[in-house]
């Protein structure tokens, strides 16, 4: 934590990583923050005490830069960072589907490129971060992606290879089930329950299901049968969403996803 990080283009997802190294003990003092309009950059000074200051200067001053703007932003912010980032500068690219070649081709030469793939329970402190590392990345350049992104949930280090599998699982993977619960909650206004209670009754189901999956180390189909009994009311239902093919569907939607992640990667925006 002696050195300092600047977090460029602070949206949600960089701001939640500013709150987590702020929580994590970070000094204030070693944090620097850059936005694309004055007035956000002002409230975000006023929010965390940060300094708000250019992406030039960030790129001057900062050992770490974190880059969470868009994908179809990171060519330009490269641009203007390019001619202000020494090769010395540990870069950390939030963005899906960009591979660390794509930064080390405009960065000096040698220059290390970490590729994260977080998502936004980020926001409240449960974020899967995927960390691959670029080819001059070292194992101290991960450790230290994995000590921001530890801040703010969990962290996985994996090949680049498979960070398009990872954004189409987990960094997608928050909307499934937001889909899930929404279409749940539709069903229980069918079946008789006012919104608000079908909603409250599957969200805890969802939370409580999360919690045995993680703590207990059990396969999910374990789980699951333990929850069917013979001739019941949950082999009915499972039995419908075999019939409706809902398994098929979410392999494909997975592959779909994976799919759109390399075409980001290969520039077909």
């Amino acid at each position: 934590m002696t050195q300092t990080v600047a977090v460029l283009g602070t949206g949600k997802i960089g701001e939640a990583l500013l709150s987590g190294m702020i929580r994590g003990g970070w000094p204030v003092s070693k944090l620097l923050v850059t936005a694309r309009r004055a007035e956000r950059a002002e409230e975000l000074h006023a929010r965390y005490g940060v300094e708000a200051v250019s992406n030039a200067e960030a790129a001057k001053r900062a050992d770490t830069l974190i880059l969470t703007v868009k994908p179809q932003d990171m060519g330009t912010l490269l641009d203007e960072l390019a001619p202000h980032v020494p090769a010395d500068r540990l870069v950390i690219s939030g963005a899906a589907g960009i591979p660390t070649s794509f930064f080390e081709e405009r960065l000096a030469p040698g220059t290390p490129v970490v590729r994260v793939m977080t998502n936004t329970p980020a926001l409240v402190d449960e974020a899967m971060s995927v960390i691959s590392a670029g080819s001059h990345a070292n194992a101290a350049h991960l450790a230290h992606a994995e000590e921001i992104f530890g801040g703010v949930g969990k962290t996985l280090r994996v090949p680049e290879s498979q960070q398009d599998a990872a954004t189409a699982l987990s960094g997608s993977g928050p909307a499934y089930f937001y889909f899930l619960v929404e279409a749940m909650t539709d069903a229980g206004i069918l079946l008789g329950l006012p919104r608000a209670q079908a909603h409250d009754l599957i969200v805890q189901a969802a939370i409580g299901a999360a919690v045995m999956l993680r703590d207990s180390g059990e396969h999910p189909v374990k789980l699951r049968e333990a929850v069917t009994s013979p001739a019941g009311t949950t082999i009915n239902a499972i039995v419908e969403l075999e019939r409706h093919g809902v398994r098929a569907a979410l392999i494909a939607a997975l592959e779909a996803a994976r799919d759109r992640s390399r075409e980001l990667a290969s520039g077909n925006g």
